[in-house]
């Protein structure tokens, strides 16, 4: 067996092993093993694949950590489809849910302190977060109204539109508030989830933690755009180009590029020279001066 595929293997067979508990403890049907198994089956498919394009030999300290976090996620998924059309056992999905949660954090930090951060561990902690609050919608929603699916379904939308809209395309900036909204969703939908709150307060909580997350994602698509000739323009200027050409696109002027991309990074000079940025790390991407919006990267 290649290294490459060790660590996602492991998480299947971890996940066969959580439903084979969860079956003997609080019952499991049909339903519950054939959606905790196909998404164990896709989460090794798929961390397989973002390995091996990525070239990691092997899982991180940290992405053991999002492993642990995507079993627990899948865990909840086949308690929740293994409830449709009867009852659930909402403790133990709010106590698997809430470790997962909480786990959240410990990655981050791990991935920091061990030096381990990349962009395939931040796309496994984000995609796994993301399917967590889907799976968490469809369940509350018979009870809440069907309306809290939006809070779900934003980043697929998002994904898809990028899919149809090419300015759409492209590394967003960091931005720790997206990681706050992200957080709240999540804890918001596991209050829903055990009742916590009255039936009213409950809806005024969810519909403020779905305004968050338009603030959040507007702002995103917001970026997108007001800098999509800029981006355009920047990846189709030589590796060795100190200056973007002027651009005046309404309602903000591009200017130029206020420092050169880095070619301390092996890759830089490559993936400008082929028209790409997205496989730059943020820090060697092209630095702007943006009119009315400050510096931003692309």
């Amino acid at each position: 067996m290649s290294t490459v595929r060790t660590g996602p293997v492991i998480g299947l067979l971890a996940q066969a092993v959580l439903l084979a508990v969860l079956a003997e403890t609080v019952g499991l049907g049909l339903a519950g093993w054939a959606a905790g198994l196909a998404y164990g089956v896709a989460l090794c498919a798929l961390l397989s694949r973002g390995m091996s394009r990525s070239g990691a030999g092997a899982l991180s300290p940290a992405d053991r950590v999002t492993l642990s976090r995507a079993v627990l996620v899948g865990g909840v998924t086949a308690l929740a489809a293994d409830s449709i059309g009867g009852s659930a056992p909402v403790t133990l999905m709010v106590v698997l849910t809430s470790v997962a949660l909480a786990l959240d954090a410990v990655d981050g930090y791990t991935a920091r302190r061990t030096g381990t951060t990349s962009e395939l561990g931040a796309r496994f902690d984000m995609e796994i977060d993301s399917f967590l609050v889907l799976v968490l919608c469809l369940h509350v929603a018979p009870s809440v109204g069907g309306w809290v699916l939006a809070i779900g379904a934003m980043r697929y939308v998002f994904v898809a539109a990028s899919w149809v809209l090419g300015w759409m395309r492209g590394s967003l900036p960091p931005r720790y508030w997206r990681k706050v909204v992200a957080a709240i969703q999540g804890v918001v939908l596991t209050v829903a989830m055990g009742d916590a709150l009255p039936g009213p307060l409950t809806t005024v909580v969810l519909l403020a933690s779905l305004a968050l997350l338009v603030e959040s994602f507007g702002r995103d698509v917001a970026w997108l755009w007001t800098t999509r000739r800029l981006r355009h323009t920047v990846i189709h200027v030589a590796p060795d180009s100190r200056h973007v050409p002027d651009i005046h696109d309404a309602p903000i002027a591009m200017v130029h590029a206020s420092s050169p991309v880095s070619h301390s990074a092996p890759s830089a000079a490559a993936a400008l020279g082929s028209g790409r940025t997205d496989a730059l790390p943020w820090s060697d991407r092209p630095t702007v001066a943006v009119a009315r919006r400050g510096i931003a990267r692309v």
